[in-house]
């Protein structure tokens, strides 16, 4: 009879997975990068030093620009709130001040 010895389970080195969405900033030490499209296999993102992301957009792989990330360690940048009509200043017309007198 031949018993089969309980094989020891082997820790992955890779790092988590990072879940990546369009439109998110990454923030690194000196830089920032920028998910734009995804697809089923490749990435496009802009990878820029500073606030204003004027780089070109450049194409890499989903397993390759994780493990960037986690090289690097990229922070996901919180986002701003989108701003509401409610906050905006609305203009009145001249005939519209001329009746509140």
């Amino acid at each position: 009879m031949l018993l089969f010895a309980q094989m020891p389970t082997r820790k992955s080195d890779s790092p988590t997975t990072i879940t990546l969405e369009t439109g998110q900033v990454w923030e690194m030490a000196d830089s920032n990068l920028r998910i734009g499209l995804i697809g089923k296999t490749l990435i496009h993102y802009k990878h820029y030093r500073g606030s204003c992301p004027r780089a070109s957009v450049s194409l890499t792989g989903k397993a390759a620009l994780q493990e960037y990330l986690v090289k690097h360690k990229a922070v996901l940048a919180k986002s701003k709130p989108a701003p509401t009509k409610s906050s905006k200043r609305q203009r009145t017309s001249d005939s519209d001040r001329n009746e509140t007198r």
